[in-house]
């Protein structure tokens, strides 16, 4: 995992933005499938969960106006989805009864057309509702299944239906050993049976004919899948699809990324994934999910992703190495990089006016590296120094986190003086970068049992600049394994356990309203007394 971006598209990713720039930006027919699970019509404030700011933003765009409205604000948005969607893919929309008419008809059948309408899959929930003198319970959302031609991908979904009699009499004598009928299908009425060449079409009699009717529970509120996330799907229902729609290898894209459970899914089975959602807490869920799942399953790609925040981490972008920062960093800027170590006298680089860039990953650049870079700029293009003099343009960028006085005193001077301008520039003023929240402990023992058990709490408290927004926690930390977080969502950061005698490590993880993070560990010796060792 890396805080600077890979370019390339296909790389497993977690993108904290607006999902509409960020599709733009995809390569047309480049995702094998897209399931997205957008806000619902419903003009319920519920629906702001992390309640952070790109969160927040959202839900005002789509209540900017009314239904009409909202289609817009989706059809653009699935626009986009259609373009970036192969030819041999599908796109399954969840949505409920608010507005899965306006979506169907006004979204998808203009987009995909009639003809590429595949089902309407009804998942039943069964969740107790309040009883209605005005309607029947509603225990139900749509899922609607577009294919983007007669090509797309489809494996017969596998689940255990118990077959009807009626179904192994007429079936049974074209199956094999296993149950498997192929080369066979209906025509025109349900009493003819004709050959076909298409054997990817077959189904077992054993399990019964697939259905469009999904019965999966709700979360209830002990699950160990839950995570705090209101409105989280369950892993089967995600599997199920995933499963039924995608090869292993295959990519699978989810613009409305929320808890996170597509992610995890696809994950576990060994597809290539990308996740957006405009909530940075969405996108810091959804990569400790990942985290937490890595000892659980077996995975090709967990530990290989990209994750794209709106700032980044400094102290991540200060460590990072210096040839790969100063390649990057120039691309970031505009300019193209020499590419080489050493041997550069100076230059790093040339921006988009053709003017050389020199970088340095410090603090405080000093007067010495302006008098030596005026020295470099003249000999790296003597014609093009002498011309942006005349014409009072930059001859040259230096690049740095931030600049000392003399230096900005020496590039003034050399401006007034000389009539050269030296350009500094702050590498804020390239990219957002932010520092990552600091953390502290208190720690307090609550109870005393005869038993020896101590009932202890641990606050952390985080600070950062934009907000500390949830707090993870990580009671058997080790250094072997990483951060694999027992409780992935705590907002308000104090956490109450029991623990036997011993010694233990704790690792909290802060997050802040930017995405980025700190942990930190401390370590608990429980015995007579408990006491924190440094």
């Amino acid at each position: 995992m890396n805080t600077i971006e890979e370019t390339q598209f296909g790389v497993n990713k977690l993108i904290l933005g607006d999902n509409l720039e960020i599709l733009r930006n995809i390569e047309s027919e480049s995702v094998d499938l897209i399931y997205l699970d957008p806000p619902f019509f419903s003009n319920r404030n519920y629906e702001v969960i992390w309640g952070d700011q790109g969160e927040v933003r959202s839900f005002q765009d789509r209540w900017a106006g009314g239904v009409d409205h909202y289609i817009a604000w989706l059809k653009e948005r699935v626009v986009e989805m259609y373009r970036v969607l192969k030819t041999t893919g599908s796109i399954f929309l969840h949505c409920d009864w608010h507005a899965n008419a306006y979506i169907r008809v006004e979204i998808l059948d203009k987009l995909f057309g009639k003809s590429n309408f595949r089902n309407e899959i009804v998942w039943c929930y069964k969740t107790t509702l309040k009883v209605s003198s005005h309607h029947l319970g509603r225990d139900h959302d749509s899922i609607f299944v577009y294919a983007k031609s007669k090509d797309f991908l489809i494996h017969p979904d596998q689940n255990d239906y118990p077959p009807s009699e009626n179904t192994l009499k007429r079936w049974g004598k074209y199956a094999d050993a296993d149950g498997f009928v192929s080369n066979k299908h209906f025509a025109g009425s349900a009493s003819t049976i004709i050959n076909t060449d298409d054997e990817s079409k077959g189904f077992n009699i054993k399990h019964g004919v697939p259905r469009d009717v999904w019965e999966i529970a709700h979360l209830a509120g002990n699950n160990p899948e839950k995570i705090g996330y209101p409105t989280q799907k369950p892993f089967a229902l995600l599997e199920r699809i995933i499963k039924m729609a995608s090869n292993e290898g295959d990519l699978v894209l989810d613009p409305f990324m929320g808890g996170g459970t597509t992610i995890a899914v696809a994950d576990k089975l060994n597809r290539k994934w990308v996740g957006i959602d405009q909530s940075a807490m969405a996108v810091k869920v959804t990569e400790l999910r990942l985290h937490q799942q890595t000892d659980l399953f077996t995975s090709i790609y967990a530990n290989s992703y990209v994750l794209q925040l709106h700032k980044y981490d400094y102290d991540a972008l200060c460590n990072k190495d210096a040839f790969e920062f100063e390649n990057w960093i120039i691309g970031q800027f505009g300019g193209v990089p020499r590419g080489k170590k050493g041997g550069d006298a100076g230059v790093d680089g040339k921006a988009a006016d053709g003017a050389p860039i020199q970088v340095k990953r410090s603090e405080s650049v000093g007067v010495n590296v302006v008098k030596n870079f005026f020295v470099s700029a003249k000999q790296f293009d003597k014609t093009a120094f002498e011309k942006n003099v005349a014409a009072s343009q930059p001859v040259g960028y230096i690049i740095a986190f931030s600049f000392g006085k003399g230096a900005v005193q020496e590039v003034a001077r050399l401006k007034n003086q000389e009539n050269v301008v030296i350009s500094l520039v702050p590498v804020d003023s390239i990219i957002p970068v932010s520092k990552k929240p600091s953390i502290s402990f208190e720690v307090r023992e609550i109870d005393r049992r005869a038993d020896g058990i101590r009932e202890i709490e641990i606050a952390a408290r985080g600070e950062s600049p934009s907000g500390v927004e949830f707090y993870s926690w990580d009671f058997a930390y080790n250094d072997a394994e990483g951060f694999k977080p027992s409780v992935v969502m705590n907002k308000d950061g104090v956490q109450c356990r029991e623990f036997k005698a011993g010694v233990y490590h704790v690792a909290v993880k802060a997050v802040d309203n930017d995405g980025l993070e700190s942990i930190e560990t401390i370590k608990l010796k429980v015995n007579g007394a408990v006491e924190q060792v440094k």
